[in-house]
């Protein structure tokens, strides 16, 4: 079974950073996708970024395109949120997840849907006030 567990959440004032860390442990599996998800109240749950095996090919959402940038480090297991030039808008619980969104080296037509995640993690909370 593989276990998800983020941190780094917090609150900030608008304009401001933070770095969301997500570390994995269990089993290896056929997963090839890490995922960034959030959920505000009242709102549907939505893809924030993903990021595959190698770490090479990244995908946004294009409401944080070119604030926030996802990496791995796959010698500690841990993928990572860099959200920069934050936004009130930006307040959810974030939540890491791991699934499947690439076949061949191509994207799937959804990357970012939730259907394609197995595993998630418990959610950090991001706030960001004006």
């Amino acid at each position: 079974q593989v276990q998800l567990v983020e941190s780094g959440g917090g609150s900030v004032q608008a304009g401001g950073s933070l770095r969301l860390s997500c570390a994995a442990s269990g089993y290896t599996d056929s997963s090839n996708c890490m995922g960034w998800f959030r959920q505000a109240p009242g709102k549907e749950r939505e893809g924030v970024a993903a990021i595959d095996r190698g770490g090479g090919s990244t995908h946004y959402a294009d409401s944080v395109k070119g604030r926030f940038t996802i990496s791995r480090d796959n010698a500690k297991n841990t993928v990572y949120l860099q959200m920069n030039s934050l936004k009130p808008e930006d307040t959810a619980m974030y939540y890491c997840a791991r699934g499947r969104c690439l076949i061949g080296g191509f994207w799937y037509q959804r990357p970012l849907s939730p259907e394609r995640y197995n595993y998630w993690g418990q959610g950090t909370q991001v706030t960001v006030s004006s």
